[in-house]
């Protein structure tokens, strides 16, 4: 098998990326940026997916060891890398070298380097690329699409492999390009739950049933909220704090923060100032700030009150949650005390997309790779072994997958949720989500508003005042129209 040589060229590589992570996690965010980022989605999972890439990675080698054609994989994490080496030892006659970049998104490395790397061209240009959900837009559909492949011209058969796969749509609508040809999908189906704490919701509602909390805590935010007031009267908060509900309110918005050039602050996300305040307000919440270590000391419920629940993806639960809960097994900290439910809204949070560059050399050779990481949907393919927790052998993290024929095909009973399969949950959560409300400028802007609305529950500004103070933020930094 070919060697996989990965040249570092930033120092905080995947390691800068870590969470207090344990067991089998992986990679989220350390900061508010980085942690938007963390919009990373699994790419948490590196443990997983890319054992065999750290090894690799540490060479430094900036070359493959081969001697055969070389393809470029430009990546933030081992993630994707450590597919592509699952892809080689099932594929031993492919035939070709894979040299790995790897830059961390900490501190913005990763893009600008990506960009000048496609648009300098050459052998050393990246083949397949990696684009994560806070700035993927940029180059599916934004001021990097030129650079994008479709995937038709890789030679997938792009009509029949979705169907066949049963892609989520909003997957799809995000990796398809003007001209609407598909270049991007992932392979994380990252449709967001409710993921509750099974003896908090006996103590208040006699019940843990999925079914019954649903209808607890939904459908709609009045619900929600009603069901916040019946827990604070047992001394428990529902969240941890307002960045726990921001992704469902960021991703159920009607409209993105750009609408034909424009600045726009869709009423959903406007409201994110009330809702906010009023978890403040009532006591609801812990006031925490996610991917702090408040944040995680209430997944092991060791915070000022109890709290009930998080909203997130299956990779929340396996790279986030299990790592800081407390424990390994059913009985140690929160772990199997967990469970996942329908949440008020619908909304996805994070993921990662694979591209191709549209000037490979190597079309076919890179359409078999990305054909197998994000279409395949046969036991033989990354998506199977993904759910089921056997990429790297038995008994692994599963995690829900892009194709909703292979969820449906595989086993998602997890002990950190009580046994409890969770694609019943994340199935369905996947066709409430869309990908209709993003844009290139995510990540940045979704900071700026998030910094003004704490400044505003935290009553340092009135609410008028941290709109138009956001709203200045984003005209000096960014290339948008400000009305």
């Amino acid at each position: 098998m070919k060697k996989l040589v990965a040249s570092i060229l930033c120092a905080c590589m995947v390691s800068s990326l870590l969470i207090g992570c344990g067991g089998d996690g992986g990679n989220a965010a350390t900061n508010e940026t980085a942690g938007e980022a963390a919009d990373n989605g699994g790419e948490a999972a590196a443990d997983d997916a890319g054992a065999a890439t750290e090894d690799a990675a540490a060479d430094n080698g900036g070359g493959s060891a081969g001697g055969g054609e070389t393809i470029n994989v430009w990546a933030f994490t081992d993630e994707v890398p450590g597919m592509i080496e699952k892809y080689i030892e099932a594929h031993p006659d492919f035939g070709y070298d894979i040299n790995t970049t790897i830059i961390a998104t900490t501190d913005g490395a990763y893009q600008p380097a990506l960009d000048q790397a496609l648009a300098s061209g050459g052998a050393e240009a990246p083949d397949i690329y990696c684009a994560e959900a806070a700035f993927v837009l940029k180059y599916t559909q934004g001021d990097a699409s030129q650079y994008a492949m479709p995937y038709a011209d890789l030679g997938i058969d792009v009509d029949a492999a979705l169907k066949a796969a049963d892609i989520a749509q909003y997957t799809v609508d995000i990796g398809t390009n003007g001209d609407g040809k598909l270049v991007g999908l992932g392979y994380q189906a990252t449709g967001g739950a409710f993921i509750y704490r099974r003896s908090i919701a006996k103590d208040v509602w006699g019940t843990d049933d999925p079914a019954e909390i649903a209808k607890k805590v939904g459908p709609g935010w009045d619900q929600f909220f009603a069901a916040a007031e019946e827990l604070k009267a047992k001394g428990y908060g529902i969240v941890s704090g307002d960045g726990d509900i921001w992704h469902a309110v960021e991703n159920s918005s009607d409209t993105g923060w750009i609408v034909d050039g424009k600045l726009n602050i869709d009423p959903k996300r406007e409201e994110f100032l009330d809702l906010s305040k009023k978890l403040k307000d009532n006591g609801y919440h812990n006031d925490t700030q996610d991917w702090q270590d408040a944040w995680f000391a209430d997944m092991k419920g060791e915070g000022e009150k109890g709290i009930f629940g998080f909203f997130g993806p299956a990779w929340l639960i396996n790279y986030t949650m299990a790592p800081n809960c407390g424990g390994e097994a059913v009985g140690e900290g929160t772990y199997g005390d967990w469970a996942v439910c329908e949440p008020p809204i619908g909304f996805f949070w994070g993921g990662t997309w694979v591209l191709a560059n549209k000037d490979t050399q190597k079309a076919e050779a890179v359409g078999d790779i990305i054909e197998w990481i994000t279409l395949d949907c046969t036991e033989d393919g990354l998506q199977y072994k993904w759910a089921n927790g056997t990429l790297n052998g038995e008994g692994g993290t599963k995690d829900a997958v892009a194709s909703g024929t292979v969820m449906a095909m595989s086993d998602g009973s997890v002990d950190f949720l009580g046994g409890q399969n969770m694609f019943d949950a994340f199935v369905p959560a996947n066709q409430y989500a869309k990908g209709t409300n993003l844009t290139q400028y995510d990540e940045t802007i979704n900071t700026y508003w998030r910094d003004q609305v704490r400044e505003y529950t935290a009553g340092n500004k009135s609410r008028d005042q941290a709109i138009a103070d956001f709203k200045q933020q984003v005209a000096d930094n960014l290339d948008v129209i400000v009305e």
